[in-house]
């Protein structure tokens, strides 16, 4: 059932073009907290997904909410990292699960997490819809973090958005001639990397979660198994667990590091 919030956020009633009214599907409680964007593009290496992933679900086990616009991508790895504790912010209307190929993560969202509208029923997305998504994704969020964008991209207008309403803004480490968009705010000062998960959220003043002792995949690496022989079980999570500074590779074995 689509629902319509009965007072607006105050940072969407500040915005130069505010939010009148907003519709919503899910569980309103989530736009309360803390709470980081995490957007890109719609084609991510899959470095920036694997990341974009990680760094959502460590947010989410400290307690963090994740926004992002529901895009193929990045957007769909944020909320996929941080289900159920996430904000989809869509470019038409509730009635109206678009993209196609993420109409079951939007509706798994629309009923455990929250997917919000500022478009009444039947109103289909376009380009400037999507600009104006992307101010609320923003205007709802204390930091914003770019993944992987292009210099001319919609994620780049997002940046834009952060800069004038001062949020902070936080990219992936790239390589030279990837993701130039995020390169170039780093060259001019206009953002700032983030290293590890840890470090990112010391940044935001949460502590790191802790490690529950039954966690299977760190139960499995006490006595240092190969690389292999872990990757072969826990291939995706693997990946997170290096991210998050919870195990490291030396020697081609596998070390416990919490």
């Amino acid at each position: 059932m689509i629902h319509k919030l009965k007072e607006i956020p105050t940072a969407l009633c500040a915005l130069t073009s505010p939010v009148t009214e907003l519709f919503y599907q899910g569980d309103a409680s989530l736009l309360n907290g803390k709470k980081v964007a995490i957007v890109g593009t719609r084609r991510p290496s899959l470095y920036t997904k694997n990341t974009a992933f990680a760094l959502a679900n460590a947010l989410k086990d400290a307690g963090v909410t994740v926004v992002s616009g529901a895009a193929m991508g990045v957007d769909a790895q944020a909320h996929k990292g941080a289900f159920p504790k996430t904000i989809a912010v869509m470019a038409n209307s509730l009635d109206i699960k678009a993209p196609a190929v993420n109409k079951g993560l939007i509706e798994s969202m629309a009923t455990a997490s929250l997917c919000l509208s500022e478009y009444p029923q039947t109103t289909h997305p376009t380009k400037y819809s999507f600009v104006q998504r992307n101010r609320i994704v923003v205007a709802l969020s204390d930091v914003v973090v770019l993944a992987e964008a292009d210099l001319n991209s919609g994620t780049m207008r997002s940046a834009e958005f952060a800069l004038k309403m001062g949020k902070p803004i936080f990219v992936l480490p790239h390589q030279m001639g990837e993701s130039l968009g995020t390169n170039k705010l780093l060259q001019e000062g206009k953002a700032e990397v983030i290293y590890s998960v840890e470090s990112f959220l010391e940044h935001l003043k949460i502590s790191k979660p802790i490690v529950a002792q039954e966690d299977e995949l760190l139960a499995f690496c006490v006595n240092q198994p190969t690389y292999d022989e872990v990757v072969a079980q826990f291939k995706e999570r693997l990946f997170e667990y290096e991210l998050l500074g919870k195990v490291s590779v030396v020697n081609g074995r596998v070390i416990v590091t919490t």
